[in-house]
């Protein structure tokens, strides 16, 4: 213990009584100690050894016990100071002036002679900030996107997206025709089975068909890779290079005609041939509420009739509306109104089946110049999944048994499969090539949102009230949730269904928006409700007529567009 230099205003005597076995004898050292002690405890305890002749095998013993009672008693005499000093400060007999001065006096003389030391220290061992790449191009991206520049940035962006779309088109024809030529050599195979060939032969020539489609999945995978590295390369060396010549040339408005007549000279196939996409009408009311106990806050809700992918997909020969909502994604990409939209997908962090492959195939439509890729972004949500299944397994361990035997199959579910999510967990993604989107909601759910009984309290429930925190807290002022919890319709989601599960989902997504003035302090948002394409007309304008009332909509406006 080192050396105490704090001195109480009175010193106390307590006797140190330590009971020891000296051969058949049972010994007791009582020895009277000023409290505060004022020397170190090795010395007081050396001395003790010595003038009072203990054994050598007690002096582990003796240390500890007179360590443990001169820290004990300390503590308890500094406590009866406090009382003390307490008790005057209530009655009086101390002044607080005199008191608040001195601290404040010792308090700065103390703070000015470390502050010298602590300064020098600091900034001998701190890093200089070095600026960050992804800051700076987004930055310039931002300065430029809200300049006359805007219009070709996009054309450039659709030019890239017209040279992928090709190459992926290339790639679904050879496809396509391998598969062809390997259904009619299949064929013949099976044509010949038990005349001239065996199951083993057919076995053969299936393992060939499938190792050609992998190499030539790979040939195509490997090339897009590449051409979608080099276009980002080159995309943001242009933009960093227009935002210089902007900077330094002096005749602005000359930069500027060059740029609004760029446009023109890029290649657009809009003029020839067939469009890709065939548009179809969009239904859509729109709503808007005011929500609050004492603040209301006005908020925007539209009901949706459309596929989920829609919001994401981008028309290669797109209308001018199409161009318009471009823009204005872009425009919002470093912003505080982002768009978000919650993509319903199984428990497995990939995009290999359902409609992860299908969102995964539209976001490789078009490069992203400004985030990683999306299979980037999984791997990196696949090693948080497997870092947070640890810590909660480790967690799990360490409670009591009875805590454990309550909370089973889900921990069950954790142990069977760690780089498994469970229903209402979800995942983040950004984008920056998407249509209408900037963030994607991969929310969790199993086959239960299918049945017709869930609940407020159903995983899937409570993973949209965390999806809005998240919204809240990150400016994103524009969400897409499905309505039904479904991005597909079928044989079972009858009229009653559909009703009920609306009715449900309205009222509980009511409640979470009433949470929202706790968490942003009351921000207008938007919040858009999606039904599937295959809804009817009349079941579109039944759930239509059942937000009002849930809401208390102010006013209401009916479109039917094209999407």
């Amino acid at each position: 213990m080192k050396k105490n230099k704090a001195k109480a205003s009175s010193n106390t005597e307590k006797e140190f009584v330590f009971e020891f076995r000296a051969g058949k004898h049972n010994c007791v050292l009582k020895v009277p100690l000023q409290l505060p002690v004022q020397e170190n405890i090795s010395d007081l305890h050396g001395r003790l050894m010595l003038l009072h002749k203990i054994p050598c095998y007690l002096e582990s013993e003796l240390k500890n016990s007179l360590s443990s009672f001169v820290e004990k008693e300390t503590i308890l005499d500094y406590d009866r100071e406090a009382e003390l000093a307490l008790q005057r400060l209530t009655t009086g007999d101390v002044d607080v002036n005199k008191l608040t001065s001195a601290w404040t006096r010792s308090y700065v003389e103390k703070m000015f002679c470390f502050l010298p030391s602590l300064l020098q220290t600091t900034l001998e061992h701190a890093r200089p900030e070095e600026p960050s790449w992804d800051e700076d191009f987004a930055n310039v991206y931002h300065e430029l996107i809200h300049s006359p520049a805007s219009d070709t940035l996009l054309n450039l962006e659709h030019n890239y997206f017209v040279s992928i779309s090709e190459l992926i088109s290339e790639r679904d024809m050879e496809i396509k025709k391998l598969q062809e030529r390997q259904a009619a050599e299949m064929d013949k195979v099976m044509h010949e089975l038990g005349n001239t060939l065996s199951d083993q032969d057919v076995n053969a020539v299936a393992s060939q068909h499938f190792d050609a489609q992998q190499v030539l999945e790979n040939k195509w995978a490997s090339e897009l890779k590449q051409v979608t590295g080099i276009q980002k390369h080159e995309y943001q060396d242009w933009v960093v290079k227009l935002h210089q010549d902007l900077q330094k040339s002096n005749n602005s408005s000359k930069i500027n005609e060059e740029i609004k007549v760029q446009p023109s000279q890029l290649s657009e196939a809009a003029d020839s041939g067939a469009r890709m996409f065939e548009e179809q009408p969009q239904l859509e009311e729109s709503f808007t509420i005011h929500l609050g106990a004492q603040l209301k806050t006005m908020h925007n809700l539209r009901l949706v009739r459309a596929d989920v992918l829609d919001f994401c997909k981008h028309r290669r020969h797109g209308s001018s509306g199409a161009k318009l909502r471009r823009l204005q994604t872009a425009l919002s990409l470093y912003s505080f109104s982002l768009c978000g939209l919650v993509l319903l997908v199984d428990n497995r962090v990939n995009s290999y089946s359902g409609i992860k492959r299908d969102f995964a195939t539209v976001a490789k439509e078009c490069t992203d110049f400004h985030f990683p890729c999306l299979e980037e972004q999984l791997e990196e949500v696949q090693q948080v999944v497997l870092y947070a299944r640890a810590q909660r397994s480790s967690k799990h361990k360490d409670q009591p048994e009875t805590q454990k035997n309550g909370g089973d199959d889900k921990s069950k579910n954790v142990e069977r499969n760690s780089s498994n999510i469970l229903p209402g967990e979800f995942y983040i993604t950004r984008h920056s090539n998407l249509s209408e989107v900037h963030a994607v909601f991969h929310l969790c759910v199993d086959d239960n949102v299918r049945s017709g009984n869930i609940t407020a309290r159903d995983p899937a429930i409570m993973g949209l009230r965390n999806i809005l925190k998240v919204c809240c807290t990150h400016d994103i002022t524009t969400v897409t949730i499905p309505l039904l919890l479904v991005h597909d319709m079928s044989e079972e989601m009858t009229i009653p269904w559909c009703l009920k599960r609306a009715e449900l989902v309205f009222k509980c997504v009511k409640g979470f928006m009433m949470e929202m003035a706790s968490w942003d302090g009351g921000v207008s948002r938007t919040v858009q409700f999606l039904v599937p394409k295959t809804i009817s007309e009349e079941m579109f304008y039944q759930l239509s007529n059942m937000l009002p009332q849930i809401f208390r909509v102010s006013s209401t406006l009916t479109l039917t567009s094209k999407h």
